[in-house]
Parts: structure tokens; sequence; C-alpha cells
């Protein structure tokens, strides 16, 4: 069993995976500090200079006026916290477009790959060493005849 693991873990496509998570959360704190540094200010900003992904309902609970998300939930109120959410949602839209975006390149580049594979098969083959070896041996032979 520890024989069949190890020869699983050394596939290359496990080593793959393991490098795409690894790039992917790290893309991920990049996509998060984007959203919260930059987008949700400017988005502030034309809401009204509010920090946008602090905007929620309380339901149920008792909460001072003007308090915070962290400060509402850890107050134990039930709240709807629209904006962390909308911010989660602009997240992942970005998340896929930047994908979206990868994706596009490699297939841009992996159709070029193949385009000029196809053009160098499609390439008339010249005539090998030894055929042109035998056709000046040829022509040796017919001047001296």
């Amino acid at each position: 069993m520890f024989k069949e693991f190890k020869e699983f873990i050394a596939r290359g496509n496990v080593v793959d995976l393991a490098v795409g998570i690894i790039i992917g959360a790290a893309f991920t704190a990049i996509v998060n500090s984007l959203v919260a540094d930059l987008i949700n200010p400017i988005i502030g900003l034309i809401t009204g200079g509010t920090d946008f992904s602090a905007h929620y309902l309380v339901l149920k609970g008792e909460v001072p006026a003007g308090a915070s998300l962290k400060t509402a939930r850890d107050a134990g109120a039930s709240v709807f916290a629209y904006g962390a959410f909308l911010s989660a949602v602009i997240n992942f839209l970005i998340i896929a477009w930047a994908v979206f975006l990868l994706v596009k390149a490699v297939n841009r580049v992996q159709s070029a790959t193949v385009k000029k594979k196809e053009e160098e098969a499609a390439a008339p083959a010249g005539p090998t060493q030894e055929e042109l070896l035998a056709q000046i041996r040829d022509e040796l032979r017919a001047q001296r005849a």
C-alpha cells in the first residue's frame, strides 16, 4: 500500500495539482487585497464614502448604532452581511476573469505551437542525404559513359 501511495505521489499530475493549489492560494491573497484595498474604496467613494464590505442588516439581536460588522457578529447578533457577500462576488468575478484570460493565453500559445508543427509537417521534405549522394553518383556515371 505504501508503494502504491509513493507511485501515486510521484506522478506528475499530483505535483502539478499541488503547485496549482499553492499558486491559487497566493493568487487569492492578491485578489482579496485588490478587492479590499482598491476596488471597495472606489465603490465606497461612489456610494458615499463608506466601507462597502461592512454593510449589513441586523436580523436579530442588539447592536449599537454604527457598530462594525465584526462587532455585530461578536455581540452574537444575527446579521445579513450583504456587503461582505458582494465583496465575495467581486472576488469571484475577478478570479474568474483572470482564469479566463490565462486559459485564453494558454490556448493561443498551444494553437500557435500546433499550427507551427502542422506547417513543419506540411512542408515538402527535401531529399535525404542518401538520395543526394545517389543522384551525384548517377550523374558521375552518366558523365563517364
